[in-house]
């Protein structure tokens, strides 16, 4: 009994090891794309305790959040939560149109992703596509009377989850700090990585 004892907590120390080495790792293979590293290593600035119970409540913004707002959306529209952003940001531009590269910039999405959505949004009857005359491919999408008729019906449940999953839940003086926050992570974000909008065209595309 003792040798087995013995064995199970040796293999509970070695699997331990294992993932604590396995976590060490991963930052270096992603930043790394997973190619073999060319030169010295750079010091890893790993998190401090607190700033690591931070980013790990941080996750449920990132990743509980959306799911649970495109969720419900299905649930009560017959849109994606995707699909609500995109008519919501053109119903409240002038004339309800925008350049395709600038709705892609500002709803953070690839030109090809944007287009796919914007493909079937067209069929549905909810928007409509055009071509800027000119040099270079540009395209202007157009809500519809029937999208903006699909976005304010779709409002209020929309409206009614981010207050339930978010705003409810915050004091009114972490309103700001939420603010801050979201801004100073987009400005690294958009320091850190090309514009969205031209993630797949070339000079001069949509």
């Amino acid at each position: 009994m003792a040798d087995s004892t013995a064995g199970d907590e040796g293999q509970r120390r070695s699997r331990a090891r294992h993932e604590w080495e396995t976590d060490k790792a991963a930052p270096v293979a992603e930043a790394s794309g997973g190619a073999e590293p060319t030169g010295p290593p750079a010091a890893t600035r790993w998190l401090s305790p607190e700033e690591r119970e931070a980013w790990v409540a941080n996750s449920a913004i990132m990743i509980s959040l959306p799911a649970a707002l495109d969720a419900r959306m299905q649930r009560e529209t017959q849109l994606t939560f995707f699909e609500y952003m995109v008519l919501s940001v053109l119903s409240e531009e002038p004339a309800r149109t925008l350049q395709m590269s600038d709705l892609a910039a500002r709803t953070s999405a690839s030109l090809s992703r944007l287009s796919h959505v914007v493909g079937r949004l067209e069929k549905r009857g909810l928007l409509t596509r055009a071509r800027i005359p000119g040099p270079g491919r540009r395209t202007n999408t157009t809500l519809t009377e029937a999208g903006f008729d699909e976005v304010v019906a779709a409002a209020p449940g929309h409206v009614a989850a981010v207050r339930e999953y978010l705003m409810d839940e915050l004091k009114p003086h972490e309103l700001a700090t939420l603010r801050r926050i979201g801004a100073a992570v987009d400005a690294a974000i958009k320091r850190g990585k090309p514009d969205p909008a031209s993630g797949t065209s070339g000079p001069g595309s949509s």
